[in-house]
C-alpha cells in the first residue's frame, strides 16, 4: 500500500517510519512548510510568560518554536495546555509537562469543553500559534472573561514544488493519502492542480478530526476516514483498515 504523507518534512518521518514497519511504501509530498517567526511582538508578550495564568500551546510546532522565546525558569506549577497528545508529548520532551490536554476531541473545541476554562474571569492568557488561524479560541476565552494575548511564533507557507510527475503516476504511486489539517489539505489541492485534485477527491482521504473531515467534504472528498485516536499510531490503524477493506 502507498501512502501519500503531506505533512512538513522535519515532522513526516516519525509516520513514514510506522509505514515502512508495516509493510507499506510512504510517499513523501510535503504541502506545508513551517518557518519561525521571531518578532518583537512576540517577544515582548511571551517575556511576561512567568505572569501568565495559562499558556496554552496550539500545536508541537508552537512548542518547538516557542521555547527559544521563551524565559529560562517558568513557575513549577504554572497552568499549561496542550491542544492535543502530540503537541503534550513535544512539551514533555521540553521539560514543561501539559496540566490540561482535551479528553474527547483534540482541537480548540475540546481544549474548551474542559471544565478548568469555564471560568475565565480575571485571568490572564497566552495563546502560542502560528500566524493566523482560527479566533475561535481567543472569542470563547474573552466572552469568559480572560485577558488574552496571542505569541506567534512560526508561519506555514506554501512549499514551492511541482506536482506533475505525482499526478501522473497517481494511480501508481497513492492508494491513500493523509492530512492532518484543513490548511494542508487546501495547500495540497493547490499544489496538485485541478487534474491532481480529481485524482485526490476518489482517494481514500485519512484525516485526524471530524473539523478535517467536514472541511474535506466541502471540497469535494467522498472517501474520508476519520482517525479513532490522535498521533501517528491512529493515523497507521487507519490506513491498515483500509488495506483490509479494499483486499
Amino acid at each position: 500500500m502507498s501512502v501519500l504523507v503531506t505533512r512538513p518534512q522535519a515532522q513526516a518521518e516519525g509516520l513514514c517510519a510506522l509505514i515502512e514497519k508495516a509493510h507499506g511504501r510512504p510517499v513523501r509530498f510535503p504541502a506545508m512548510e513551517i518557518v519561525s517567526l521571531d518578532t518583537d511582538e512576540a517577544r515582548q508578550v511571551l517575556a511576561d510568560a512567568a505572569g501568565a495564568d495559562l499558556l496554552i500551546f496550539i500545536s508541537a510546532n508552537a512548542v518547538t518554536h516557542a521555547f527559544p522565546l521563551l524565559p529560562e525558569e517558568l513557575p513549577l506549577d504554572l497552568p499549561v495546555a496542550a491542544i492535543g497528545e502530540g503537541t503534550a508529548r513535544r512539551l514533555e520532551e521540553y521539560g514543561l509537562p501539559a496540566t490540561l490536554v482535551p479528553r474527547d476531541r483534540f482541537d480548540t473545541e475540546g481544549l474548551l469543553a474542559l471544565p478548568e476554562l469555564r471560568d475565565m474571569r480575571g485571568r490572564k492568557v497566552i495563546i502560542l500559534r502560528g500566524r493566523g488561524g482560527r479566533e475561535k479560541l481567543r472569542t470563547e476565552l474573552l466572552a469568559r472573561g480572560a485577558e488574552v494575548h496571542y505569541a506567534e511564533v512560526y508561519e506555514r507557507r506554501l512549499p514551492r514544488r511541482g506536482a506533475s510527475n505525482l499526478v501522473k503516476g497517481w494511480n501508481r504511486l497513492v492508494d491513500a493519502v493523509t492530512v492532518t489539517s484543513s490548511e494542508m489539505l487546501d495547500n495540497l489541492l493547490k499544489l496538485l492542480g485541478e487534474e491532481g485534485a480529481a485524482l485526490l477527491r476518489q482517494t481514500p482521504l485519512v484525516v485526524l478530526s471530524e473539523r478535517t473531515a467536514e472541511h474535506a467534504y466541502d471540497q469535494g472528498c467522498r472517501e474520508i476516514w476519520v482517525t479513532e485516536q490522535a498521533g501517528d499510531r491512529g493515523i497507521l490503524q487507519t490506513l491498515c483498515e483500509i488495506r483490509e477493506e479494499n483486499t
